[in-house]
C-alpha cells in the first residue's frame, strides 16, 4: 500500500512539474519584442583570468543589474547596458578581495561601480550577435564587444512574466583601464561571462 501510495505521489508530483515547465520558443523571430529587465534572482556573472601561466582563476560579482530592449524584427536597434557592483566581488578569499578592493588593482572606494553600455549590435548567426559597446570603470572608458547568445523565451508561470534566455561573453585588457598590477604573471585578458534571464517588463 505505501508503495501504491508513493507511486502516485510522485505521478502528480511530475504532473505538476509538466505544467509548470515552459514552452520555450527558440526562433529569434518568434520571440516578444520589448524593454526588460534582469531577473536577479537567475543571473550569474563570471571573470577569468590566468594566474602564473598555471592555472585560470574565476570569480563572480554578485550585485549587478542590466537593462534589454529588443526587438527580433530589428536586432540592429537592440541596446544592452548594465551595472556593477564592484564589493559584490565574490572569490572565497576575504583577505585577498580587502587586497582587491584597494588602489593597486579595483581601488573600489574611488570607482564602486562598472558599466556597460551597448552601441551597436551586429548579427553572427540566427541567435548570436556582437553587441560592442562601452565599458567604464576605473575612471576609464573603451569599447568592448561580447558575443551575445539568446536562448529562447517563453511564458514564466513562475513569475507571470514572459522571460528571455541570454548568456553573452567578452575579453578586455586590464591593463587599458589602469590597472597593470603583476602583468604577465597575472593575465592581463580578463574574460566575463554572464548567464541571464530577462524579464518582460
Amino acid at each position: 500500500m505505501k508503495k501504491v501510495i508513493l507511486l502516485v505521489t510522485l505521478l502528480l508530483i511530475s504532473g505538476c512539474v509538466s505544467l509548470i515547465t515552459p514552452k520555450v520558443e527558440a526562433e529569434l523571430l518568434k520571440l516578444k519584442a520589448g524593454q526588460y529587465s534582469l531577473d536577479k534572482t537567475h543571473g550569474t556573472l563570471l571573470f577569468k583570468i590566468q594566474h602564473l601561466g598555471l592555472s585560470t582563476y574565476v570569480g563572480r560579482f554578485n550585485a549587478f543589474d542590466a537593462n534589454l530592449e529588443f526587438d527580433p524584427n530589428n536586432i540592429a536597434a537592440a541596446r544592452l547596458s548594465a551595472i556593477i557592483d564592484i564589493d559584490s566581488l565574490d572569490i572565497n578569499d576575504p583577505g585577498l578581495k580587502d587586497d582587491l578592493m584597494g588602489r593597486s588593482w579595483f581601488h573600489q572606494k574611488e570607482f564602486p561601480q562598472a558599466s556597460f553600455t551597448s552601441t551597436s549590435v551586429k548579427p553572427i548567426s540566427e541567435s548570436d550577435f556582437e553587441f560592442t559597446g562601452n565599458l567604464s570603470w576605473r575612471g576609464v572608458v573603451k569599447p568592448i564587444t561580447v558575443n551575445a547568445t539568446f536562448h529562447g523565451g517563453a511564458n514564466n508561470i513562475l513569475t507571470g512574466k514572459y522571460t528571455l534566455g541570454f548568456s553573452a561573453k567578452g575579453s578586455f585588457s586590464r591593463s587599458d583601464f589602469g590597472m597593470d598590477k603583476y602583468v604577465p604573471l597575472v593575465g592581463d585578458e580578463v574574460v566575463i561571462e554572464a548567464y541571464a534571464e530577462f524579464l518582460r517588463n
